[in-house]
């Protein structure tokens, strides 16, 4: 029933052009990165104990209320952060819709679909995160949980941007594409080692002197070293691409897309360093995660570029390349 109600929802909608595809894809990785930015503004403000419980804001009330102890501008913090939860949520259904609707080939719509999927665990880790009084860990799994997501999403662009009705060309050999797969892989290592870092910062997400907020008990300035060295092998193996890159003549659009993961990268390590040396500043917390997530997402485009999907002239045969 629940099923049939869908297909005839969409069979209802106008069939949405390729251009309207893509700018909806757009939508969901601004909006999957954007809710991990304002979880960090949450932090960094103190404010995410502003709402006491979850699905509720406070006991009894959906909504900020004036009957809490918690500030009002701690409580219009967290409740706005939760509020755009529903800006992800309508993305994500316009992008499940849409390609629905033009009926594209099964992977598009399987990444379409993790989005709704994602957003409904990510506000359950979420809930958790705020039922746990903010447990230093949980507050990680989300974030990272969203720099998936981001990846994810510009993954989906990717498979939209291409016809359905091409064929798989391989650009890179198979050794570069696993490059580039190790490189995600030292993000991803990079990423992880960023959130303990967090979970041993100042930055406990609320400054309550009535409750603790349970933090890693690990030394600082020892994480610290531990995510900027491993910030140094994913540079690394970054520029071991670019040169490998140089050596076979890659196809410029995917030599472009590694000069832009560099550059963020570089920018990234900068604003890493000034955190350090000024004692982690709120507001260069906010850019740091803004661009992780535009490191992620970057990346992400550099690994999708290794395989893509063309259309192939009538009667030419696949090129050599799609066996690579």
């Amino acid at each position: 029933m629940l099923y049939r109600g869908f297909v005839s929802l969409v069979n209802r909608l106008p069939l949405p052009s390729l251009a309207v595809q893509k700018w909806i894809a757009v939508a969901v990785i601004l909006t999957q990165g954007g809710i991990a930015v304002t979880g960090a503004v949450v932090r960094v403000t103190a404010s995410g104990l502003g709402c006491t419980t979850w699905p509720q804001c406070h006991p009894g009330s959906f909504v900020p209320t004036a009957a809490s102890t918690a500030p009002w501008f701690h409580q219009a913090i967290e409740f706005g952060n939760r509020m755009l939860t529903f800006l992800v949520v309508a993305t994500a259904a316009a992008i499940v819709l849409a390609v629905t609707r033009a009926a594209r080939r099964r992977e598009v719509l399987f990444y379409a679909w993790l989005m709704p999927l994602s957003t409904v665990a990510q506000a359950v880790i979420g809930g958790i995160t705020v039922l746990t009084g903010l447990l230093w860990w949980t507050v990680a799994v989300h974030l990272l949980v969203s720099m998936v997501m981001v990846w994810l999403s510009v993954i989906l662009f990717h498979k939209i941007d291409q016809p359905d009705d091409g064929v798989e060309v391989y650009p890179l050999p198979k050794q570069l594409r696993w490059l580039t797969a190790l490189s995600g892989v030292a993000l991803a290592g990079t990423l992880v080692a960023g959130t303990m870092v967090t979970g041993a910062g100042p930055h406990a997400g609320d400054k309550n002197p009535e409750r603790t907020v349970e933090r890693l008990n690990l030394d600082i300035t020892n994480l610290v070293h531990l995510h900027a060295e491993l910030l140094v092998a994913y540079l690394a193996l970054l520029v071991g691409l670019g040169f490998a890159l140089y050596a076979i003549a890659a196809r410029p659009a995917i030599t472009l897309r590694l000069k832009v993961v560099v550059a963020l990268v570089v920018a990234q390590a900068g604003v890493g360093l000034v955190q350090f040396w000024t004692h982690v500043p709120a507001v260069l917390v906010t850019v740091h995660v803004a661009l992780a997530g535009a490191c992620v997402a970057a990346t992400a485009a550099l690994y999708a570029a290794g395989r893509v999907r063309e259309l192939q002239p009538t009667g030419v045969d696949a090129p050599a390349t799609s066996a690579a």
